[in-house]
């Protein structure tokens, strides 16, 4: 079994320990409630020595993760709950004040426990609609009251129902907009970030305010036919590197992003892949390796914010020209 580096997170407790690879679990058919992801491969997940998986109400993979943590418990994989970092997020269909405390306790109900460790805002905007479908219309896109709501999230920490909260897809301005209110600062930013679109602005601006990057899509979210892209797995820089060190594409990103200090979640089901995504640790880049990373030209293929809703939207444009 791997053992996997941690790195430390603010919370209700102090500072907390946090694997720094995290089990994905968001996929098309997931959004669509089709089960893509079952407590079995959790379980084989758990055996290979994940220990955070990184949730959402949105994905629909909340039952599973618990059940599977219910059933490394009962089998005696993990000996405690304290074993396991479960992050999960805020859907922006509760982003009011007066639902984020029931939509963790929602959260809570499909994962079978008592509190979370991380609980994320999920997108900076409100969303009106009964049922999730992507991409959101217009008219059902509304921003967000970013003080009441994190007021509710900061009620979900005092309450103990997540032990560090946090946002997911937001700027350095929208970040200084909670800063210049918090009670309880922001943990964690969870954002799209890879050797394509390395975030480094963004990634300067969180390390000096004690915020935690974790980059979702580091190999581009390939094979996803509604967000992905194959351009960071195709990336010839990437490709040599990889072929010099005897590693795949994916390892060297993977090891990329873990040198810049960051949480990475990594979605895959294939047991020969998810065995290869934790082999990151044992050895590392060379300085000419880095510098070559450094020097790919930088672009934001994944069109997430555009999948998510809909073209020409004044919400989204927002949002697009605020990502740093």
């Amino acid at each position: 079994m791997a053992t996997i580096q941690e790195k430390m997170i603010s919370s209700s407790e102090g500072p907390r320990p946090i694997p720094v690879i995290a089990l994905g679990t968001a996929s098309e058919s997931g959004i669509a409630r089709i089960e893509t992801v079952t407590p079995s491969t959790l379980i084989e997940a758990i055996k290979m020595g994940y220990r955070h998986f990184d949730s959402a109400a949105a994905y629909g993979t909340e039952k599973p993760v618990g059940e599977a943590i219910a059933e490394a418990l009962r089998s005696g994989l993990i000996k405690s709950r304290s074993e396991v970092f479960v992050t999960t997020k805020l859907w922006c269909n509760s982003a009011d004040r007066h639902l984020v405390v029931p939509a963790i306790k929602e959260s809570l109900r499909n994962l079978g426990l008592e509190y979370v460790d991380l609980f994320l805002i999920h997108w900076p905007y409100k969303v009106i609609q009964e049922k999730l479908k992507l991409p959101i219309p217009t008219e059902c896109i509304f921003p967000i009251d970013l003080k009441a709501v994190w007021e509710g999230m900061e009620e979900c920490q005092d309450l103990g129902l997540a032990k560090s909260i946090g946002v997911s897809n937001f700027s350095s301005r929208k970040l200084k907009q909670i800063l210049s209110f918090a009670k309880i600062p922001p943990a964690v930013n969870q954002v799209e970030m890879n050797p394509i679109w390395q975030q480094k602005k963004l990634n300067e601006f969180c390390k000096m305010n004690g915020i935690l990057i974790t980059a979702y899509s580091p190999l581009g979210a390939v094979g996803n036919s509604l967000w992905g892209h194959s351009h960071v797995m195709e990336c010839d820089v990437l490709q040599n590197i990889a072929m010099s060190k005897g590693k795949t594409v994916a390892q060297i990103c993977l090891r990329w992003l873990y040198e810049q200090g960051v949480i990475i979640a990594i979605k895959s089901f294939n047991t020969e892949r998810m065995k290869q995504n934790l082999d990151i640790f044992d050895w590392s880049l060379t300085q000419e390796e880095l510098n070559k990373i450094d020097l790919i030209p930088q672009r934001k293929y994944t069109s997430l914010n555009r999948t998510v809703v809909t073209e020409h939207n004044d919400i989204l444009a927002e949002i697009d020209a605020d990502i740093d």
